[in-house]
Parts: C-alpha cells; sequence; structure tokens
C-alpha cells in the first residue's frame, strides 16, 4: 500500500439515530413512560446492536471505496485518503453524494 499524502476527514450530523427500524418491529424497543408507551421509528441512543448496525449500513455504502483502499469508515466519521490530489475532490464529492443521498449529513465545524 502506497503513502497517503492528501486527507479529508468527515463527520456526520447524526449516526445510527438516523437509521429506520425495520417496518413492523417497532414493538421491540418500545419503552412505556407515566403517560404512554412509545414505539421509536428510528435507533436511539443505548439501543443494543445500533452502532453495529450503522457500521454495516456506512460498509454497504461505501464497499467499493473501501475496497479501493481509498475510504475508511468508522460509525460516523469518514477518512477519504489518497496518494496524489488529482482526483481527491471527485472522490469527496461522490462520497458526499452518497451520504446526500441516504439522508446522511455533515457537520461543517469538523470537517477537514
Amino acid at each position: 500500500m502506497e503513502k497517503r499524502k492528501v486527507f479529508t476527514k468527515l463527520d456526520l450530523r447524526w449516526g445510527y439515530n438516523n437509521v429506520r427500524i425495520k417496518e413492523r418491529d417497532e414493538w421491540k424497543v418500545t419503552f412505556i413512560m407515566h403517560i404512554k408507551a412509545y414505539e421509536p421509528t428510528v435507533m436511539y441512543f443505548r439501543l443494543t446492536n445500533s452502532p453495529t448496525t450503522f457500521q454495516t449500513m456506512m460498509n454497504d455504502l461505501f464497499w467499493d471505496l473501501i475496497n479501493q483502499e481509498d475510504t475508511t469508515t468508522f460509525i460516523d466519521n469518514i477518512l477519504v485518503a489518497t496518494d496524489i490530489e488529482k482526483g481527491h475532490n471527485e472522490l469527496v464529492e461522490e462520497v458526499l453524494r452518497r451520504l446526500e443521498e441516504n439522508n446522511l449529513f455533515v457537520k461543517p465545524e469538523k470537517c477537514k
């Protein structure tokens, strides 16, 4: 593997709390409050396997770029690394396009 020289780090605004719980499985994560029961439609923090499920989703979104060793994902962080500047911006644009298509957005203030 060649040394990488050009890097872009992206941090997502929301992570696994964006993942839709499979329809008709909402009852599995129901919790009861003093007023009524709630059936969330998206995964929430501290739900078992939420991070694992989100990591799997990210791996599926970027599998081809990960296999090319140009992109690495860790839960809600994405690192795009290339050995030359040529083509790097296009690769970052592709990553951003895929994120947008899946309603995932970055925190610009935490990106470099």
